[in-house]
């Protein structure tokens, strides 16, 4: 059954993919970029990532909600970014929040990612950047659980995950 929720979230991945085709540049690059740790010429990101981590990374696209086997993961570990390997998020902050996109409350560390204002399409959003590569990794908003109030909603291509060892 198709919820408003779900309805709008299939709405809003299909433009921000959209937005990801028809851009010439990702939302990242009407900023001045800053200097970053982890650095590569578009050939190089082509040959290092698959066609959709370097649509969702450096073009700034979208996933199709519950595409990414990680929105289901439940096992306990740590999710870094695909294209640099920078760590992001614990499992321990990760919950469902039903979008079809893995989501957690907080960052591992604040410094970890980036947010910056996105206008696509006239919609005000956040976007998140990995800090040390500048790949887009999602979105954050402002209806999560506690204790932060906040949703990060990953595209799970950005992400690679590592389980804890058992």
């Amino acid at each position: 059954m198709m919820t408003r929720r779900t309805a709008w979230m299939g709405l809003a991945a299909a433009a921000a993919g959209l937005r990801g085709l028809l851009a010439a540049n990702p939302a990242q690059a009407a900023q001045p970029a800053p200097a970053r740790e982890v650095v590569h010429s578009e050939a190089e990101w082509r040959k290092l990532l698959a066609p959709a981590q370097f649509d969702v990374l450096r073009k700034a696209g979208t996933e199709r909600p519950f595409s990414s086997p990680l929105d289901k993961e439940k096992r306990a570990g740590r999710y870094s970014c695909a294209g640099c390997g920078q760590l992001l998020f614990s499992s321990r902050a990760k919950f469902d929040s039903g979008t079809g996109w893995p989501s957690f409350y907080q960052p591992v560390a604040k410094d970890a990612v980036e947010e910056h204002t996105d206008r696509t399409f006239g919609i005000k959003r956040t976007e998140v950047l990995c800090h040390r590569c500048g790949g887009h990794l999602g979105h954050v908003f402002n209806d999560g659980p506690p204790p932060t109030g906040l949703r990060y909603c990953m595209n799970g291509v950005a992400l690679s995950f590592a389980p804890d060892a058992a």
